[in-house]
């Protein structure tokens, strides 16, 4: 069975509380990357389909889509979509790999995927600073931050999930912030607080955010920083009219032959 690791309670409360004064600054670069990628590719889409866990970023951007939250189980019906966009919100799943096979059902023949999440450095320093701070002022640590995926998994995982040219790239956006409370109320207005099931269930101690705030790393300014990797993950529903990889062996001419025949085009040439 998949490990458990996101308490989906904890993590709907969250965005619902997230909803009542939203920061989505991310989100809103999160759709103009998609939108500049979409613009990119010669073809319109006119079943497109939105996962995504703030529905009033999208509703302007894509009129015509349809858009779902992000629940363990995606109301998408498959073959319905020419393109299925999974916005920023694969990191909480607790199955990566059941998220992208749920939405590759989705696509039609040769319909586009493109899923954008939070990468593993995303909050690396906060990450670091109350690791650091736990250890200091308590007996042992606990999940306080979310494990987030590399980027040289994800590609694996597209593949895993049957789609053909998979690409996986990122973003990394730094963002300054006054204070490590001023980082949290952000992440808070995000609904990207702590949502994990093996998370400390009791407030944690002052003393700790305290010396969080002490051991974070500071700029010239003394204002900190706060990364942000967003992965962005293409992948097209097989198509016979797709390119393909030959096969191994396949090949008409050797490496070999074309290199000595650029050889002997050199030495005719006088560059040899």
């Amino acid at each position: 069975m998949t490990p458990t690791l996101t308490d989906r309670t904890a993590l709907d409360r969250n965005r619902t509380r997230a909803r009542r004064a939203p920061e989505l600054f991310l989100h809103e670069e999160a759709a103009l990357e998609i939108e500049e990628r979409l613009a990119e590719v010669n073809r319109r889409f006119t079943a497109p389909a939105v996962v995504s866990p703030f529905p009033d970023l999208w509703r302007d951007r894509l009129p015509d889509a349809r858009i779902v939250p992000d629940a363990d189980r995606l109301a998408l019906e498959p073959g319905s979509h020419d393109l299925v966009i999974h916005a920023l919100a694969m990191h909480w799943a607790n199955d990566p790999v059941g998220q992208l096979v749920q939405c590759r059902r989705a696509l039609r023949p040769d319909g586009l995927f493109l899923g954008l999440l939070f990468g593993g450095r995303t909050l690396s320093e906060l990450r670091i600073a109350l690791a650091e701070a736990e250890a200091a002022v308590s007996d042992g640590l606990s999940p306080r931050v979310l494990p987030m995926a590399e980027i040289r998994d994800l590609g694996g995982l597209l593949q895993r999930a049957g789609f053909a040219l998979p690409v996986a790239d990122s973003l990394l956006r730094e963002v300054c912030y006054r204070d490590t409370l001023h980082l949290m109320r952000d992440l808070r207005a995000m609904g990207e607080t702590n949502a994990l099931d093996a998370r400390l269930r009791r407030p944690s101690r002052r003393a700790l955010f305290a010396e969080a705030e002490a051991r974070y790393p500071r700029r010239a300014d003394d204002r900190i920083v706060a990364s942000f990797e967003i992965i962005c993950l293409t992948g097209w529903a097989p198509h016979d009219s797709q390119q393909k990889p030959l096969r191994p062996g396949s090949a008409a001419h050797s490496l070999a032959d074309a290199l000595e025949a650029a050889r002997k085009d050199a030495i005719r040439t006088g560059d040899g």
